[in-house]
């Protein structure tokens, strides 16, 4: 199955380069379809016409961001090595309510 996501341009090109293999997102009835071997096309929010074709290695589920960040390693979640990585970031996202109703999910991914 494939799946369509946007991506800030910041984000994009951090999977674009490789250094970000771990997609964070709320675990909402969206996501919850995701499958490992799933494609995700992502979509650059500045230029649509960038896109990124990706399949899905791993899923990893947590009740909250903040658990998330506490068990995945953050250099592959988009932060650099010594980077402050603060869960309240996924709040300029999600609002803490959809937070605690959904959970948050890693999605492991690589390039194709």
């Amino acid at each position: 199955m494939t799946h369509y996501m946007n991506l800030v341009p910041s984000a994009y090109a951090k999977i674009e380069a490789g250094t970000k293999t771990i997609e964070l997102r709320l675990n909402d009835e969206k996501r919850q379809k995701i499958s490992v071997g799933d494609e995700i096309v992502f979509t650059n929010t500045e230029f649509e016409d960038k896109k990124l074709r990706t399949r899905v290695l791993a899923l990893h589920h947590f009740p909250s961001f903040a658990e998330l960040y506490k068990n995945l390693p953050l250099q592959k979640c988009g932060y650099a090595e010594g980077e402050a990585a603060d869960p309240d970031d996924m709040l300029s996202y999600y609002p803490r309510e959809r937070e605690l109703l959904y959970g948050a999910l890693g999605i492991e991914l690589k390039l194709i």
